[in-house]
């Protein structure tokens, strides 16, 4: 029997990083980037890494806090909607750096990542305003959160930059997590004559894919990750952020002490956020729309072009 004077503190590495995401890892987007972005952590930086699913607001907190209390050196919090609840934490608990992703303002060691979507949802709005053959265009939001619609804002500037008169509709499902209702609410789109779609709705765009397989001559635009293995012959390209590259960004800043408390803000010209073509489904694209949506890409860029102003 091991006597007290034995006993140890359990020893923890040098660096620990958690993520909490609002849904599922497996949802092929935004949280499954994430769940890449926290491993990309533990392979890298040799980071301790721990995640959790947390839906609801009290979830969240929660989980903020018990991995504050545990000492974790870097928590990503894995929305807009955790801005609130990471800076009650972080004044209950100010070592460990907080990370919102997709958040809006720096406050002490709670500091947002700031994906600009809008910059790749303008590339693959002007694809799909210059292919739509009905001139109408569908968007399906899982919740409306200022991101999200900044996303679709992007989306519509784009395709009326191609197709002035364009006919845009919008759905939002108030939830993540459901794939039918995805795929209802893209059903009902095609039933108005809609025949390009994008989204952002994590894994209940899941659905939005499927409805696309299921009618041809429909098309869809991946969002947060190269989604064209989703539906390999109907996706044109997708919007996508690149987690990893950005998680290892702040990581490497916490682990080696150099990280200083700011908005971290990432564009086309960071090459976080891109738009990634589907050479499956080049040809369907003409040469004369691709020149100009190059040519769009090289503006926003530079800062000439904002896809949402």
């Amino acid at each position: 029997m091991v006597g007290c004077s034995e006993r140890r503190a359990p020893e923890h590495p040098a660096f620990r990083a958690a993520l909490i995401t609002p849904g599922s890892i497996t949802d092929a987007a935004w949280n499954s980037g994430a769940y890449a972005g926290v491993r990309a952590l533990h392979d890298s930086l040799g980071a301790q890494v721990s995640n959790v699913e947390a839906r609801t607001p009290a979830e969240q907190e929660d989980a903020l806090r018990t991995y504050a209390a545990q000492g974790y050196d870097l928590i990503f919090a894995h929305g807009y909607e955790f801005q609130d609840a990471a800076e009650r934490v972080s004044r209950q608990f100010p070592g460990p750096v907080i990370v919102v992703t997709s958040g809006e303002r720096a406050a002490g060691r709670v500091v947002p990542l700031v994906f600009r979507l809008e910059d790749a949802s303008y590339l693959a709005g002007m694809v799909a305003g210059g292919l739509t053959r009905s001139g109408k265009i569908g968007f399906v939001g899982g919740v409306e959160l200022p991101p999200v619609k900044r996303a679709y804002e992007g989306w519509l500037n784009g395709a009326r930059a191609v197709r002035p008169g364009v006919d845009s509709r919008v759905t939002y499902l108030n939830n993540w997590d459901d794939p039918a209702a995805g795929r209802e609410a893209a059903l009902a789109l095609m039933r108005v004559g809609v025949d390009m779609f994008h989204h952002n709705a994590d894994a209940a765009a899941l659905g939005i894919f499927q409805a696309v397989k299921e009618n041809p001559g429909t098309w869809v635009f991946g969002a947060n990750a190269d989604q064209s293995r989703l539906a390999p012959r109907q996706v044109i390209g997708s919007a996508v952020i690149d987690l990893v590259h950005a998680f290892l960004l702040v990581g490497r800043e916490v682990k080696e002490g150099r990280f200083v408390s700011r908005v971290e803000s990432f564009g086309l010209a960071s090459d976080v956020v891109k738009y990634v073509p589907n050479p499956a489904s080049a040809a369907a694209v003409p040469p004369t729309l691709a020149a100009r949506v190059a040519e769009a890409e090289r503006g926003i860029r530079a800062g000439t072009l904002q896809a949402v102003p």
